[in-house]
């Protein structure tokens, strides 16, 4: 029988550990943890190691660039379902539209019309996320909650889309429990759009996301480990 090399032990080891933390977090809320997506995100992490991540038994990639993603599918196959986590240009929609069966990051009426007709051509259907900015921070994509009920009314209807939930990155804060006032607010305005899903939290605060009803939670350092950094992607 053939030994796992020691990163594969290390990720299937961590992967163990974060979903433990998984289901600590929802039986606090009173949740199964069948009601919670955790989402690798393999960004950075070369081909093999996402291989390896895959046979560890992650149920999902994410993926912030259209560019990395796309030589990883290339290689990998769709194993699992592929998710946009990160930013999307406009101009990146073609790709995305093939690639991707979620998309997280759908912020403007513009990029929805493009990932719409993108889709339809292809005849497929994506499942998208409406990015809200909680924190108004300028450095961060996301629509204004005040204007997601109107950005999603105007988006709903559109072919080859699915409008399925929010997703939200909060302002750092020094510890989770800093971050609870903004889950809870996404989570009251996904609940008034009568949506389905909440993408928030990541591998320093996806626990307290859990408690206040996150169903995808976008874990990458936890899993993985630390990255190295990476050139910003060209337009």
């Amino acid at each position: 029988m053939l030994e796992s090399p020691p990163l594969m032990l290390d990720i299937r080891a961590n992967l163990g550990r974060v979903q433990e933390a998984v289901a600590r977090a929802c039986a606090r809320a009173g949740r199964s943890s069948d009601d919670v997506l955790l989402i690798a995100v393999s960004k950075t992490m070369d081909a093999e190691r996402v291989r390896m991540a895959v046979a560890a038994g992650v149920a999902a990639l994410g993926e912030n660039r259209v560019q990395e993603a796309r030589e990883k599918i290339e290689a990998l196959g769709r194993p699992v379902p592929w998710h946009l986590i990160g930013g999307l240009q406009t101009n990146k929609a073609r790709d995305a539209a093939r690639l991707f069966d979620w998309i997280h990051s759908v912020d403007r009426l513009e990029l929805a019309q493009e990932l719409s007709r993108r889709a339809h051509s292809a005849e497929r259907t994506l499942n998208i996320l409406l990015q809200v900015n909680l924190g108004d921070e300028p450095q961060k994509g996301g629509v204004a909650p005040a204007e997601t009920k109107r950005l999603c009314e105007a988006i709903v209807g559109l072919p080859g889309l699915r409008v399925r939930g929010l997703m939200a990155i909060p302002p750092a804060a020094p510890v989770p429990e800093e971050t609870r006032p903004h889950f809870r607010a996404l989570r009251e305005l996904r609940d008034g759009l009568g949506l389905e899903h909440l993408s928030m939290g990541m591998s320093a605060d996806y626990e307290v996301a859990i408690e206040e009803g996150a169903t995808m939670v976008r874990v990458g350092t936890a899993i993985f480990g630390q990255r190295a950094p990476v050139a910003k992607e060209k337009s």
